[in-house]
Protein backbone atom coordinates (compact mmCIF):
# COMPACT_ATOMS: atom_id res chain seq x y z
CA UNK A 1 0.00 0.00 0.00
CA UNK A 2 1.54 3.31 -1.04
CA UNK A 3 1.84 6.38 1.15
CA UNK A 4 -0.79 8.34 -0.79
CA UNK A 5 -3.41 5.70 -0.08
CA UNK A 6 -2.34 5.54 3.57
CA UNK A 7 -2.68 9.31 3.95
CA UNK A 8 -6.08 9.32 2.29
CA UNK A 9 -7.22 6.41 4.43
CA UNK A 10 -6.33 8.07 7.74
CA UNK A 11 -7.68 11.40 6.49
CA UNK A 12 -11.04 9.72 5.84
CA UNK A 13 -11.02 8.22 9.32
CA UNK A 14 -10.09 11.55 10.89
CA UNK A 15 -12.73 13.50 8.94
CA UNK A 16 -15.57 11.02 9.50
CA UNK A 17 -18.06 11.89 12.24
CA UNK A 18 -17.08 9.92 15.33
CA UNK A 19 -20.69 9.20 16.23
CA UNK A 20 -21.24 7.61 12.84
CA UNK A 21 -18.17 5.39 13.09
CA UNK A 22 -18.83 4.28 16.64
CA UNK A 23 -22.39 3.29 15.71
CA UNK A 24 -21.28 0.77 13.08
CA UNK A 25 -20.23 -2.84 13.53
CA UNK A 26 -16.71 -3.73 12.41
CA UNK A 27 -17.68 -4.92 8.91
CA UNK A 28 -19.87 -1.89 8.19
CA UNK A 29 -17.20 0.46 9.54
CA UNK A 30 -14.54 -1.05 7.28
CA UNK A 31 -16.89 -1.04 4.28
CA UNK A 32 -17.77 2.62 4.82
CA UNK A 33 -14.11 3.62 4.98
CA UNK A 34 -13.29 1.51 1.91
CA UNK A 35 -16.20 3.02 -0.04
CA UNK A 36 -15.07 6.55 0.78
CA UNK A 37 -11.50 5.69 -0.19
CA UNK A 38 -12.68 4.07 -3.44
CA UNK A 39 -14.50 7.29 -4.33
CA UNK A 40 -11.21 9.21 -4.04
CA UNK A 41 -8.76 6.63 -5.35
CA UNK A 42 -9.04 3.90 -7.97
CA UNK A 43 -8.44 0.63 -6.13
CA UNK A 44 -7.85 -2.83 -7.52
CA UNK A 45 -9.45 -5.84 -5.86
CA UNK A 46 -6.00 -6.67 -4.48
CA UNK A 47 -5.73 -3.17 -2.98
CA UNK A 48 -9.17 -3.59 -1.39
CA UNK A 49 -8.11 -6.89 0.18
CA UNK A 50 -4.90 -5.42 1.58
CA UNK A 51 -6.69 -2.33 2.91
CA UNK A 52 -9.46 -4.48 4.41
CA UNK A 53 -6.89 -6.59 6.27
CA UNK A 54 -5.04 -3.44 7.38
CA UNK A 55 -8.24 -1.85 8.70
CA UNK A 56 -9.20 -5.05 10.54
CA UNK A 57 -5.81 -5.04 12.25
CA UNK A 58 -6.32 -1.39 13.27
CA UNK A 59 -10.00 -1.55 14.24
CA UNK A 60 -9.39 -0.81 17.93
CA UNK A 61 -7.31 2.27 17.06
CA UNK A 62 -9.97 3.46 14.60
CA UNK A 63 -12.67 3.04 17.26
CA UNK A 64 -10.53 4.90 19.82
CA UNK A 65 -10.03 7.79 17.39
CA UNK A 66 -13.75 7.82 16.56
CA UNK A 67 -14.66 7.72 20.24
CA UNK A 68 -12.45 10.71 21.00
CA UNK A 69 -13.91 12.56 18.03
CA UNK A 70 -17.47 11.80 19.15
CA UNK A 71 -16.90 13.31 22.60
CA UNK A 72 -15.32 16.57 21.33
Amino acid sequence: MNTTIMRQLWSIIDESPGKTLTGLNDSDLINQILNKLSAKQKLSSEDCGVINAYLRSRILLIREIAGCSATH
